[in-house]
């Protein structure tokens, strides 16, 4: 995310990745005002022509809702924001929908002031925008699948599946079927990649490294590492993630530390230790001051509807940091953080045990 301009009231921001849309669509809420160049049908310019009804020309133009709601998918490109149109050249007061693309440019605006959560994660974004993306490739023998670790989510791109070969039959023609099969994965992935993309490549067996000796030979110069699991699929991509098999090639990336943190949180649930979830838990621990981190849905923290001791989340929250404690938004967008939707969306680790 790109800062633009800021203040208190008013937020000018470029959208420049997947990641900032997620958070984008995170930051706009209902009575906000939201702007950008959007286009609407100027009804002054249609008319009879020829004895033919001419078509309103659509024009270009600033316009600026009042926000009523927001639509986003997981690791869309794209954010629908639907509001009643404030200021523009023509049609106040009515409906309008915008269309948030990467690379677009638009302002946010609360007469209120922006929350302190919202300030975090708007940082968040920024810092997060330093760092690149990282490929991860998940080899069985059989099955490729290609996936990008983003700072919000695992996000699966691509998948290959080899027809033919198998384990029985000629050992000659299996091993000429594995080397074509790898060939077009190869192929598919110079195609999809830039040449700088870090890569990690895992699965269980010994075919990854043939996948990283042929990418090797095709020209492929990127940051590559070789990393064994104990599963195939999806599975393999979460425990590269999970146990930080990766190293410092991906330590940074925001994802890699909610899951850090959630894994420490389950770990704890099971050894009886310091460790509260369930809205009287956690309102106890808050009350001692025994609440080290707080790791909360980025959606139920501003969930107006969802309360806690009589409060809203973002209220209850906010004397979490006069405590000593960090609060930590997490998506939801990854297997640990939809495990901490299933828990209630919040879990606290906390300085002693209850």
């Amino acid at each position: 995310m790109n800062i633009l301009k800021r203040d208190q009231h008013e937020w000018k921001l470029r959208v420049e990745s997947v990641d900032d849309m997620w958070v984008l669509a995170r930051l706009v809420r209902p009575g906000y005002s939201f702007a950008m160049l959007g286009e609407r049908r100027d009804q002054t310019t249609g008319g009879e022509e020829g004895g033919r009804s001419k078509q309103s020309e659509r024009k270009k133009m600033w316009i600026q809702l009042q926000v009523q709601s927001v639509e986003h998918q997981t690791f869309s490109d794209t954010i629908r924001v639907h509001g009643i149109i404030e200021q523009a050249p023509l049609d106040v007061g009515l409906h309008h929908t915008h269309l948030v693309e990467i690379r677009d440019d638009v302002v946010l605006r609360s007469n209120k002031g922006f929350s302190a959560m919202d300030r975090d994660l708007l940082s968040e974004a920024v810092s997060a925008s330093k760092r690149g993306q990282v490929a991860l490739l998940v080899v069985e023998g059989d099955e490729m699948i290609l996936y990008f670790v983003t700072g919000r989510g695992l996000r699966e791109s691509a998948t290959w599946t080899m027809r033919g070969g198998g384990k029985r039959g000629d050992l000659r023609q299996n091993e000429g079927i594995n080397q074509q099969f790898r060939a077009t994965v190869v192929s598919g992935l110079t195609q999809q990649l830039n040449d700088e993309l870090p890569l990690v490549i895992c699965g269980p067996g010994h075919n990854r490294d043939r996948v990283m000796a042929d990418l090797k030979a095709a020209g492929h110069k990127r940051t590559m590492v070789s990393i064994a699991t104990s599963m195939g699929g999806r599975g393999a991509a979460n425990e590269v993630l999970r146990e930080g098999l990766a190293g410092t090639l991906l330590s940074e990336h925001q994802m890699v530390k909610e899951i850090a943190l959630l894994e420490e949180a389950w770990k704890r649930i099971s050894t009886d230790g310091a460790v509260a979830y369930g809205s009287l838990d956690l309102i106890k621990a808050m009350n001692e001051g025994a609440i080290d981190t707080l790791l909360i849905s980025a959606d139920l923290l501003r969930d107006e509807a969802a309360q806690i001791n009589g409060k809203s989340w973002e209220q209850w929250t906010s004397q979490l940091k006069s405590l000593g404690g960090t609060l930590v938004q997490c998506s939801t967008d990854h297997d640990d953080g939809d495990q901490l939707n299933g828990m209630g969306g919040a879990i606290a680790l906390l300085r002693y045990r209850m």
